[in-house]
Order: C-alpha cells, then structure tokens, then sequence
C-alpha cells in the first residue's frame, strides 16, 4: 500500500487525523499515513465479527504482524504492514507500542464493562497515548517528551471517547464506571487538567515532534463543554462545528503549538 493508499483510507475513516496530518509538513505525513491506517484497521477489528473471539482472532493478528514488524520482518496479508515496515523496522519499542492498543482493544471485543476507574483510564491511555506517543517518536520526540504527551493524549482521547460513548452504549457496551452525569463532569474535568499539565510541559515537546498531538485540537473545547453541560455526551452534542475544528487546528498549525 502506498502512502496515498494509507492517506486515501484515513481521510474516509478518520477525518480528524486525515485533517491533522495534512496540517503537518510534508515529510511528517509520510510517517503519519502509515501509523493512523494502522490506528484505524485496529479500532476496527473488534466491530468486524459479532463473534467476540473471531473479532479478538482478528486484533491477534496485528499484534502478531507488529512484533514481527519490530523485528524487521514483513508479514503478508494486509497492505498497511508493508506501508509500516520502513518505519518500524529493528524498532521492536514503537512497535510495542502499537501492538500495545491491538492488546486493548481487546475490552471493545465483549460487552462486559471496565472493571474499575483504572482500567478505565489504562483503555484511554493505551488506546491514545500510545498512538500519540508512537506519532511524537516518528517525528523526532525523545524520552522526556513522554509524560506530556501522554497527559495530553489522555485528554484528547477522553474526549473523542465521550463523543462515541452513545454509539458504545447502541452497540450494546457499557462505556463508563459511573455513568452519571456529575460524574462524567469530573471525568471530563480531569481530561482538562492533564491537558493544562501537558502544555506546562510544552518545553520537552520539540517542534517537530508537535503535529502528532495536533488530532487533539479541539479536545479542549470538547471537555469544557462536556464539564459544564454532561447532558451533551448523551445528546451526542458534543462536537464544535467544522468551522471552529479547522480554526482549532489552523491556529496550532500557524503557530506551531499543541
């Protein structure tokens, strides 16, 4: 699969990071194709059989693939493995990395809730820090970068889970420990917080390393609204328009923040 392949299969399933990655400069969307196709087939695979072992067969097959990946290993079957072999190749961490969120995915397998707060927030972690931080190590982060970004990739993957919490709910899975409104309030304020401590942060994160947390543009607002009014997350109203995520996201761009 070429890179074109990759971007042509994000843009259709995934238009937040499609739109971030095109906000980034060239030579980092050739690292960033491959990584949110990868995301995308991942998330998925748990929803493509009602079978819960057929669809966890299906996410042991990218953990297989990706360690053999980390191990400069191609593995034929699916065109997204070849499109990653030249950046995960004898990187046997990023790779974990990635096989860590197939691992995850798992819980999206089966209709039994998390079994507590912390599973809960290890999901958010997994499923987007680890991506986030995988992006932030393509694109030139080093080690110190990792407590800010995964701060602020818990946020932002808070708040696109809020967002998909009632499609969670339709599809038969119970989304959060505590599903009441002041709690999802917390919840939410919570997201906030460590966002804020990531920006704190913002020193360890260099430049080019930033286009990995600019999917999270909007998060912010998403959580504030989420914090004043939880009623929204069952109204699925959430989302700011597409007006104000392209401002979001243009105004991290320009200014080369997060």
């Amino acid at each position: 699969m070429s890179l074109d392949d990759c971007a042509a299969l994000v843009q259709a399933g995934d238009p937040v990071r499609f739109a971030a990655a095109m906000a980034a400069p060239v030579a980092a969307r050739a690292k960033l194709w491959p990584l949110y196709a990868l995301n995308l087939e991942i998330a998925r695979a748990p929803w493509a059989s009602a079978e819960p072992m057929i669809a966890e067969m299906r996410l042991q097959w990218w953990i297989d693939t990706l360690d053999g990946l980390g191990q400069g290993q191609a593995r034929n079957g699916h065109p997204v493995s070849a499109a990653l072999l030249p950046h995960l190749s004898g990187r046997a961490d990023l790779a974990g990395l990635l096989a860590g969120i197939a691992e995850e995915r798992r819980w999206d397998c089966w209709k039994e809730p998390f079994t507590d707060d912390g599973a809960f927030e290890a999901y958010v972690d997994a499923t987007s820090g680890n991506l986030m931080w995988a992006a932030a190590r393509l694109l030139g982060a080093d080690r110190t970068a990792e407590p800010a970004v995964r701060s602020f990739a818990w946020g932002a993957g808070l708040a696109a889970y809020l967002m998909a919490a009632p499609e969670l709910e339709r599809r038969g899975r119970i989304p959060f420990t505590d599903g009441r409104p002041e709690a999802l309030a917390s919840l939410a304020d919570e997201g906030l917080h460590r966002m804020a401590e990531a920006r704190k942060a913002a020193k360890t994160i260099p430049p080019e390393a930033r286009p990995a947390l600019w999917p999270g543009a909007s998060a912010a607002a998403i959580l504030r609204r989420a914090a004043r009014a939880p009623a929204l997350v069952a109204a699925e109203a959430l989302a700011p328009s597409p007006f104000i995520r392209h401002w979001h996201l243009a105004s991290r761009a320009l200014l080369g923040r997060f």
